[in-house]
């Protein structure tokens, strides 16, 4: 699709939550070389600016930035009344929280965060944007998933779970708007080399190599996918890596993926 192609689908405006860093930020810089002007979202104000100062010097569009909590109660109303001036024709969900650790020493309040973020979050954002794109007849919502959200797996219990609700969601959105000309899809990356993957892995781990993604080319394949169909694995050996897991007994697929993610268990921290 053309830039300009791009823009009168999905312009003026793309709203990226989770946007300060990793894939969120990379977001933010393809849509505005495609010539969306756009809004980033996130709790984390001062890498928040950093990324909205590179990408002004980067592109000729217009970036805001707006500090908010994902997980506030409010925040469908928040959204609406923030964005009121603006033509929202693309909506990016990237926030996601996602603690390593056996089920039974999460805390009530890392469990509700978890909810809040990656389930509820994307839900009311897109019940509150939605609207006005279907009025238009045309749009677009992402939700990033996970392939963690394919299956179970040992010490990401309540991560992986989230991520399965954000896939259904997406999909079964995907199949009520697409009628009304706004296209959804559900991205689910790998490995991809984000800030938050590499402080849940081992230092040897953390570098480029062919065991992980780029940013650039998760954020790439997904809006070219975009209208195309209701969901991506990125990456053709994440694509492999699902077949291959797909084909096996689940109880097997279920013990092969718990034996990766607990070696993950002694870093103790957040995706």
């Amino acid at each position: 699709m053309s830039s300009d192609a791009f823009v009168t689908r999905y312009g003026p405006w793309a709203l990226v939550a989770g946007a300060a860093v990793g894939l969120g930020a990379e977001y933010g810089r393809q849509l505005a070389a495609r010539g969306l002007s756009v809004l980033l979202v996130d709790r984390d104000a001062g890498p928040l600016d950093e990324t909205a100062r590179a990408i002004r010097a980067a592109s000729a569009v217009e970036v805001r930035t707006l500090v908010l909590d994902l997980a506030r109660p409010d925040l469908a109303e928040a959204a609406l009344r923030e964005t009121g001036e603006l033509e929202i024709g693309l909506v990016v969900y990237n926030a996601a929280i996602g603690t390593v650790s056996p089920f039974l020493e999460l805390s009530r309040a890392n469990i509700q965060a978890m909810l809040d973020v990656n389930c509820r979050g994307p839900m009311l954002l897109a019940h509150a944007l939605a609207p006005a794109m279907v009025a238009r007849g045309r749009g677009g919502v992402i939700v990033m998933s996970s392939m963690a959200g394919n299956l179970g797996s040992a010490h990401l219990t309540v991560y992986a779970a989230s991520k399965a609700f954000d896939l259904v969601f997406a999909e079964a959105l995907w199949a009520e708007l697409r009628g009304h000309g706004v296209d959804v899809l559900a991205v689910q990356p790998g490995a991809t080399r984000t800030p938050g993957w590499q402080s849940s892995q081992p230092p040897e781990l953390r570098g480029p190599g062919p065991h992980v993604m780029e940013p650039e080319e998760v954020v790439r394949e997904a809006l070219d996918t975009l209208g195309v169909e209701p969901g991506i694995v990125a990456g053709e050996m994440n694509r492999q890596s699902v077949q291959l897991l797909a084909s096996l007994p689940r109880r097997q697929a279920i013990e092969l993926v718990s034996d990766i993610t607990s070696k993950l268990l002694p870093t103790g921290r957040t995706l």
